[in-house]
């Protein structure tokens, strides 16, 4: 299995996304960088990591979708390659309009980072599988502009699709409907502001998050 973690200028989860992926599946995953103009062949997973992606100017993730390695990430998704967009990699995976909606900044106006409970709403996705639909899990949280907004027909569509993914157990951020994650159509795109490579083990509070590395590295595993 051949899993690869993306590197933009501002990213500072990256080497976090680098040892879950790590520690899950037993392989080193691939250093992917910014401006390269292919993803290495034969990819099973990618992963876009939080933090703040050319300092978050104009809007967060909105200079990363532009990056020469997105056009590669795109056309993997079109194949059907599983794509994870985690706080900062969600804002991207908006902003190449690989998930619909937009973060916005938190309603609070301030930036938030502790350990929120976190929803599971669809457990039959290939990210969710190892979890139950209706448990919730403890996640830890840390963005200033993750309020997730769509507009009421693109929420409704999400929502009778099943491709709200997680939902705050409380109102973190403002996010309409309490949304923390979403899915794409044919559910190999996950995006989502919390931070499940932050939740590997209990040395770090907890191990919730775990479970999601575990859902798709088994899948691909066994597909």
């Amino acid at each position: 299995m051949k899993t690869a973690v993306v590197t933009f200028p501002g990213s500072n989860c990256d080497r976090d996304m680098w040892v879950a992926l790590r520690d899950v599946s037993g392989r080193d995953p691939v250093k992917v960088w910014h401006g390269d103009a292919d993803l290495p062949e034969g990819l099973d997973f990618i992963a876009l990591p939080g933090g703040f992606s050319y300092g978050d100017y104009l809007r967060s993730g909105a200079m990363a979708a532009n990056s020469p390695i997105m056009r590669s990430v795109i056309a993997a998704a079109e194949r059907g390659v599983p794509v994870l967009g985690v706080c900062n990699g969600f804002q991207v995976l908006t902003e190449a309009r690989l998930l619909p909606g937009a973060l916005m900044r938190n309603a609070g106006q301030t930036f938030i980072c502790r350990t929120v409970p976190l929803v599971v709403e669809n457990a039959d996705s290939v990210f969710t599988s190892a979890y139950a639909a209706g448990e919730t899990i403890r996640i830890p949280v840390a963005h200033h502009d993750g309020n997730y907004f769509a507009d009421d027909a693109t929420l409704d569509r999400l929502e009778g699709e099943g491709r709200v993914a997680f939902r705050y157990g409380e109102d973190v951020n403002g996010s309409q409907r309490r949304i923390a994650g979403v899915l794409n159509a044919a559910g190999n795109v996950l995006g989502m502001m919390p931070h499940p490579e932050r939740a590997i083990e209990d040395a770090q509070g907890g191990s919730d998050g775990r479970r999601l590395f575990e859902s798709v590295l088994g899948v691909l595993a066994s597909g």
